[in-house]
């Protein structure tokens, strides 16, 4: 049965809970202020979402049934792939290199991801995120009232929406210049200096896309494949150190053996440069399999984080906040990154346009 709007008359989703059309919210508790309301940061009191169902207050103990259920969508079967991948190598390393039976190897890089990873989850990897990515307490910024407002609206919304998204969700600030925003780690959304200039409707839309991201974990799955990598790197430079130490000591040894230790040392240098082909050769494969994988899913889940703030009734501004801030760039370092992780604005828009999203060219107020 089809379900239609009751203020717009459009046809809606069986489960949204506001209209894509008109923004209006549709059967839900009054307590959550709608978005043109005056009242836009009512609905978050003392970092918690107002009138939000006892369930979810409890959704934290789901949260592992709800990680993994996102990780098993078909967007982000390439980088579960990956994920896999990154398990097996590790447990690959421990095997060859502490002679550990297969099953004791493998049991054992299963482990030392899940304690990487627990650490990685903890308000310690947060943080440590947040310091990679140059995030600032909002505070700091002139426009931080009228920001958090625009957050707590969107916040509100995503909350109603999909309870499972933690209650101490923080916004942040870095200098960037370039109108953007991302979500990180898995209670941080953070806005650059530059998405100041965009009118509050289309920042608001912007942060439902951001909450999409939480509401999916593609955050939490990005972080679990981060924490793969630097524990493959780690493991690559250690085994490099210990064939330098190794080398070192062959070849002292070998100057004490005269002819035969030319040989010897010879054959030890030319031992070294095949394992540093072979090192070099396993990182480039396994990088560019990581970037191939990782941006598949990352660029679906992009068009799902946009669906996700269009059902917030966010669509329309969306549309024109990737109109307004979506083409050349000159971007550096972590948006560079975040770019080219993204599909093209157009390809967006087509997509939010096929969701049921009306948009027409030029700013939306």
């Amino acid at each position: 049965m089809s379900k239609f709007c009751r203020f717009c008359g459009k046809p809606l989703g069986e489960n949204a809970k506001f209209c894509r059309y008109c923004g209006k919210a549709l059967d839900i508790s009054p307590t959550v202020p709608e978005a043109e309301s005056g009242k836009i940061d009512a609905g978050i009191v003392a970092g918690k979402t107002a009138g939000t169902p006892e369930a979810a207050r409890s959704s934290g103990s789901f949260y592992l049934y709800d990680f993994f259920k996102s990780v098993t969508r078909q967007s982000n079967i390439p980088v579960f792939i990956y994920l896999i991948l990154n398990v097996f190598i590790i447990s690959g390393i421990v095997i060859l290199f502490l002679g550990l039976p297969v099953w004791a190897g493998g049991m054992a890089g299963v482990v030392l991801y899940l304690i990487s990873l627990t650490i990685a989850l903890s308000p310690i990897g947060e943080w440590m995120l947040r310091r990679q990515t140059k995030c600032q307490d909002i505070s700091i910024s002139p426009n931080a009232d009228r920001l958090t407002k625009l957050f707590n609206r969107a916040y509100a919304r995503a909350r109603q929406q999909n309870p499972s998204i933690p209650e101490d969700v923080k916004l942040y600030i870095t200098d960037e210049p370039e109108p953007n925003a991302f979500a990180t780690g898995r209670r941080t959304v953070c806005v650059t200096q530059g998405l100041i200039s965009l009118p509050d409707n289309e920042i608001v839309g912007i942060l439902g896309h951001e909450f999409g991201h939480l509401s999916h974990h593609d955050t939490d799955l990005i972080l679990v494949v981060s924490v793969g990598n630097i524990i493959v790197s780690v493991m690559v430079t250690v085994i490099q150190v210990l064939v330098a130490i190794t080398e070192v000591i062959a070849h002292i040894v070998c100057a004490f053996m005269g002819d035969e230790g030319i040989i010897g040392s010879l054959s030890i240098t030319l031992s070294r440069m095949m394992f540093n082909v072979f090192v070099l050769g396993f990182m480039w494969v396994w990088t560019k399999l990581g970037v191939l994988f990782v941006m598949k899913s990352s660029r679906e889940n992009e068009f799902e984080a946009d669906r996700f703030s269009a059902e917030l009734g966010y669509g329309t501004y969306l549309c024109a906040a990737l109109d307004r801030i979506c083409g050349a760039s000159h971007m550096k370092g972590l948006f560079a990154n975040l770019a080219s992780s993204h599909p093209e604005k157009e390809a967006r828009i087509t997509k939010l346009r096929q969701f049921g999203v009306e948009y027409y060219q030029g700013p939306v107020m």
